[in-house]
C-alpha cells in the first residue's frame, strides 16, 4: 500500500501546446506497472479547453464542479455538469473544457498503452468552440 498525501504532487499549468486558455492540472494517481491507469483533476477557467486528442484505451471524465463542454469529432457540443460521467472510446477524437462563462473541473482517468496515454492533435479553433 502507498498513500499519496495532499501536496505530494504539485499543480502545474496546462501546456499551451495542448490547451487553450488557463488550465490547471493536479495529478491524482499513476498506478505502478503492471497497472497502467492514471488520473488527474483538471480545472479549466471559462473558455479554456483541450486541443483535439485521442486515447489509445479510452478516457473517462467525472465532472466535479462548474459547467463544461465536450465534443467528439463529427458530433455536437454537449453540456456537462457535476456528477456527469463521460466515456470516450479508444481512438475517438474529442476535446473538453469549460463553457464560455463558467469554469469546470473534472477528474480525467485513462490508461497507457505501451507507455502512451494520449495523442495530441490540432487546437480547437475559436469557430469550432463557438459551435
Amino acid at each position: 500500500m502507498h498513500i499519496h498525501r495532499i501536496g505530494d504532487r504539485p499543480s502545474s499549468p496546462g501546456d499551451p501546446a495542448y490547451f487553450t486558455g488557463t488550465v490547471r492540472l493536479d495529478p491524482q494517481f499513476q498506478s505502478p506497472a503492471p497497472a497502467r491507469a492514471m488520473g488527474a483533476s483538471v480545472t479549466f477557467e471559462p473558455g479554456a479547453r483541450t486541443a483535439w486528442h485521442t486515447h489509445p484505451l479510452g478516457q473517462t471524465l467525472i465532472v466535479t464542479s462548474g459547467q463544461g463542454w465536450v465534443q467528439r469529432w463529427g458530433g455536437s457540443i454537449e453540456v456537462v455538469r457535476p456528477g456527469d460521467v463521460v466515456w470516450f472510446p479508444p481512438g475517438e477524437k474529442h476535446w473538453h473544457g469549460a463553457s464560455p462563462t463558467v469554469a469546470m473541473t473534472h477528474l480525467a482517468i485513462q490508461e497507457a498503452l505501451d507507455g502512451v496515454a494520449v495523442a495530441w492533435l490540432e487546437h480547437v479553433s475559436d469557430e469550432q468552440y463557438a459551435g
